[in-house]
């Protein structure tokens, strides 16, 4: 078939296998070129592993020093008729590219909040790996189901206390215009906690210490993002940000579980980027467009590769991480460097629709999130007949 994007507001619902591998090889071929990362881990667990950050973090630990690496994610496989998401083809991708250079790389594809992904993933440790010594957190998900009560908690996107309006950018109709989120209900609060908090990361840590596969010394890390005033009240001090807080909390009940071992569990502050998760948050796809043109101008934007290399470099793996006062990674330095926000802030209420392929970089914004899919990629026909079926031996 001739594979094109189809788009419906923050959703592509396809996927071409050739240019997620075309992705995953970027991303590869920036880490070899950086060389090999002093103290890199040997064996990696990473749960959520087939997009951004997560799959970032398994590229570097893999091509960057050298990791046997176990991923774990849910994604859609391929049919006749329809391609598979595009999770699927960078996973296999990554796998294949990974065992021809004599890498271990196996993925579980199923629910992660699950006991039963958690047993598969110590089972496959155990018969084919040492001992972990990194396990990343880097899933996202709309909902989950408890593992013990078997109930569904919903996660929703929505500010507290009172309601928020702010100019928003429609990624369909390239129209701006006001939107207004209602508060959500403290029930809404607390099923965003139980979705995108700690409580999982705690189980995994839990489940892989009892299992006895934990290297003496392990790190594990999650991820989140802060941001400045102008995401705030939507992120920040929203439902979000209060299961990014419950991170911290379960940060410190980590470090409390893993101090016989030597372990210890961070969460690491990421930068503002295009990805699924962040696409769907109102105010984002405007902001992300605005920053993008600033710190290119500076000189000082990166990717998803390029943030996880410095996550290894100049947190994980440094003898001087920059920590700060709770303990987190902050990788969003430049991003939050006081006079990008400025110029950011400064652009913000300049922004209609005509001018906003001037005063933002909306072109940019709008080619990485179609390289998420795999379109858009240099060297690949996306002209010519390509068959969906890419075959992974996923677990």
């Amino acid at each position: 078939m001739i594979i094109k994007p189809k788009v419906r507001g923050f959703i592509c619902t396809t996927a071409h296998p050739q240019g997620c591998a075309a992705n995953v090889q970027s991303q590869i071929e920036f880490i070899k070129d950086k060389g090999a990362i002093a103290g890199a881990p040997k064996n990696v667990l990473v749960i959520g592993c087939s997009n951004g950050y997560g799959l970032a973090s398994r590229i570097t630990a893999a091509f960057g020093g050298g990791a046997n690496t176990l991923g774990v994610c849910f994604e859609k496989p391929p049919t006749d008729k329809r391609t598979a998401s595009a999770g699927y083809y960078n996973t296999a991708a990554f796998e294949q590219i990974a065992r021809d250079e004599g890498l271990y790389a196996e993925t579980i594809n199923g629910d992660a909040f699950s006991n039963e992904c958690k047993d598969k993933a110590i089972a496959l440790a155990q018969a084919n790996m040492g001992k972990i010594d990194l396990i990343v957190y880097s899933l996202g998900a709309p909902r989950r189901q408890d593992p013990i009560t078997g109930e569904l908690y919903t996660s929703t996107l929505k500010p507290i206390n009172k309601g928020y309006t702010a100019k928003n950018l429609n990624t369909d109709s390239l129209t701006i215009t006001d939107i207004t989120v209602e508060p959500a209900t403290q029930e809404e609060i607390d099923h965003t906690v139980k979705v995108m908090g700690g409580e999982d990361w705690e189980l995994w840590i839990k489940a892989l210490k009892q299992a006895d596969v934990l290297a003496d010394g392990c790190n594990t890390v999650s991820y989140t993002y802060l941001g400045d005033k102008l995401t705030w009240p939507i992120y920040g001090h929203a439902t979000i940000g209060k299961a990014k807080e419950d991170l911290d909390r379960a940060a410190k009940a980590i470090n409390a579980e893993l101090q016989d071992i030597n372990g210890k569990a961070n969460v690491a502050v990421l930068k503002a980027l295009v990805t699924q998760s962040s696409s769907a948050i109102p105010i984002m796809p405007l902001y992300i467009s605005l920053l993008y043109k600033v710190m290119k101008e500076e000189g000082t934007h990166e990717g998803c590769i390029q943030q996880l290399y410095r996550l290894f470099t100049e947190g994980l793996y440094s003898d001087s991480p920059r920590l700060d006062d709770s303990n987190r990674y902050r990788m969003d330095d430049l991003e939050m460097k006081a006079e990008v926000q400025a110029k950011v802030e400064e652009l913000w209420p300049q922004v209609t629709e005509e001018n906003l392929f001037q005063l933002t970089d909306y072109k940019s914004y709008h080619e990485d999130f179609l390289r998420l899919f795999g379109f858009g990629w240099e060297g690949v026909d996306y002209e010519a007949d390509v068959s969906p079926m890419v075959e992974a031996d996923f677990k």
